[in-house]
């Protein structure tokens, strides 16, 4: 399989040795694009048509999409002052929300 790999030119990646889970990392990456709503109906015409669409969609999912495992911005903004200012922003937002109606709040409030 190796060998097969290496001549149609795919380089494996060991950047985690002895840890299987990294294909689920790929399958969310692709289940995320494939309900994209920019995903096309038909088959690309072209290797470069279907080039151009991947760079899109990576621009997009790492820069407009909002991932929930990292608290709700994307990728690109996680760690950066702009994750810091809206997650405070966002702390302020839910302890109004509290304050107003606190019934409806069962636990603390989280950013």
């Amino acid at each position: 399989m190796l060998a097969t790999l290496q001549g149609l030119g795919v380089a494996p990646s060991f950047n985690i040795p002895l840890v299987s889970n990294d294909n689920t990392y790929s399958e969310s990456v692709f289940k995320t694009l494939k309900y994209r709503s920019e995903q096309p109906e038909k088959a690309f015409l072209n290797i470069d048509t279907a080039r151009h669409w991947v760079k899109g969609s990576v621009q997009w999912y790492n820069n407009q999409h909002q991932h929930s495992n990292v608290k709700f911005v994307p990728p690109a903004q996680r760690r950066s002052p702009e994750d810091m200012a809206i997650s405070l922003n966002r702390k302020r937002v839910y302890a109004a929300a509290r304050a107003h109606s606190p019934i409806r709040w069962s636990g603390d409030v989280k950013n």
